[in-house]
């Protein structure tokens, strides 16, 4: 494992055999690199983040609090989540997740409306 010059890692952040923090990276509390993951120079990850093993994260890479990180990511980008995903992408999915149980309640007030007007259809066309 090699952490290289100007990183800066917070309390309670767990790194794995074999891994490498480029140059004035910064970690939060919490986080955790798994086995052979190489994370490149100035990037940023908030607390609790997580990286699965054998990954590569480029250069100038901000991770997001909570972040899941299953699969490798190029540089200069923002992510966040769980799965990790682009925060354009991200932000929508949460906005999503926040409105699932109106969504559900929808779609079973549309579901019935379809059955009751397929059983008006039958009785008409029988």
């Amino acid at each position: 494992t090699i952490i290289k010059k100007g990183a800066k890692i917070d309390n309670l952040v767990q790194i794995a055999h074999n891994c490498e923090v480029g140059e004035n990276t910064v970690m939060a509390a919490q986080t955790g690199l798994a086995g052979t993951t190489k994370v490149g120079k100035n990037c940023k990850f908030g607390g609790q983040v997580g990286l699965g093993g054998h990954l590569s994260i480029g250069d100038n890479v901000f991770i997001g609090a909570q972040s899941g990180v299953i699969k490798s990511i190029e540089s200069n980008q923002v992510i966040l989540g769980s799965p990790a995903m682009e925060i354009k992408e991200a932000i929508r999915a949460i906005t999503v997740y926040k409105n699932l149980p109106k969504l559900r309640t929808e779609v079973s007030q549309l579901q019935k409306e379809i059955k009751d007007i397929k059983s008006q259809i039958n009785s008409a066309v029988n």
